[in-house]
This record gives structure tokens, sequence and C-alpha cells, in this order.
């Protein structure tokens, strides 16, 4: 569609595959707190996908970034479910999605894949049942024994919080669930 994208990440891995794929199209560049600061100040959007699993995100943009941004640009911070990688982001709805703070527009729909619910639907699903069926078959313990995306994914097993980066989130003590299981 014409647009200069620019992707910011921590994992030199990630930018390799994105130049390797994109052939260059795409910029990239490793997320410090000076590329994030020059990249918002030349961006009509900003995207924020930051995800650490189980925890919450980490605020990448701070209130007075927004000084650096065009009057008008827009933030849509997708991490708005984990708290927004985005200082000033609040979670909206798709009735009242956007909302302004320094003259710059926020998209921060709590659930954004909602708007398109059988697709997302689909996706999920798609995604996930194998991983359903495989603890179907096998009972719990036995499915995270044998396969370790499903032990990462238990959050909490027999009254014990096995997630530690939940645990964290909330300053709560938790178990490794090899030890539970």
């Amino acid at each position: 569609m014409g647009a200069e994208v620019t992707l910011l990440d921590v994992r030199s891995s990630r930018l390799a595959y994105i130049d390797d794929v994109f052939h260059g199209a795409v910029s990239t560049l490793y997320s410090t707190e000076a590329n994030i600061r020059k990249v918002i100040a030349e961006s009509d959007l900003v995207i924020g996908a930051v995800l650490i699993p189980g925890a919450r995100a980490p605020k990448l943009i701070r209130r007075e970034h927004l000084s650096l941004m065009k009057k008008r640009s827009v933030i849509v911070d997708v991490a708005v479910d984990q708290g927004g990688c985005v200082e000033t982001t609040r979670p909206t709805t798709h009735d009242n999605p956007v909302y302004e703070v320094d003259g710059i527009v926020h998209y921060c729909v709590a659930n954004m894949p909602g708007a398109v619910a059988l697709t997302s639907t689909l996706a999920l699903t798609s995604t996930t049942l194998p991983f359903g069926l495989e603890i179907a078959e096998k009972g719990p313990e036995q499915a995270c024994r044998d396969n370790g995306a499903i032990r990462r994914g238990l959050n909490t097993y027999k009254g014990q919080l096995t997630c530690k980066e939940v645990a964290m989130a909330f300053n709560l003590p938790w178990t490794q669930a090899e030890q539970v299981l």
C-alpha cells in the first residue's frame, strides 16, 4: 500500500528474519529508548504490539513521548489486554473505540479480534484444538509431562499458581509445574 514500515524488536533473530522475508521493504531497528523516540516522532501510526506471556506489557511509550509525535497521529495499543505498552492507554470498546491525549488519537480496544468474531474464533480454535484433544486423550498431568507447550500454558493446578510471570505480576508465590504434576 506504499506505507513506510519500521519494526522495532529486542530480538535480533526476529529482526534478521523480517529483513530476510521482506527483502528490506520493512525497516528494522533494535528497540531502544532512542530508536523508539526517533520512530514515533516520524510516524503517522504507531502500533504497540508487545507480549510477555502471562505478564503485564512494559510501558515503552510514555506520556512525555506524545509531545514528540505529530498532532492527530494515531496509536493502536494491541497490548491493551496486558495493560498496554503505552502509558496513556486505557481500555476502550468497539462501540467507543478512540480517545485523544495531548492531540494523539488512541485506539485501545480490549479484545480487538472480537471485531471479527467468526474469523478470530476459527483461527483460535484451529490453533488450540490439537492441545485440547491431547489433554482430553491423556489427561492434564500426562499431557503436561509429554508436551512442553501444554506445560508452559499451565497457569494453576491443584490450587497452586504455576505461571511465574503471573505470580510476578501480582506479587504472589508460585510453584514450578513439574512439582505439582
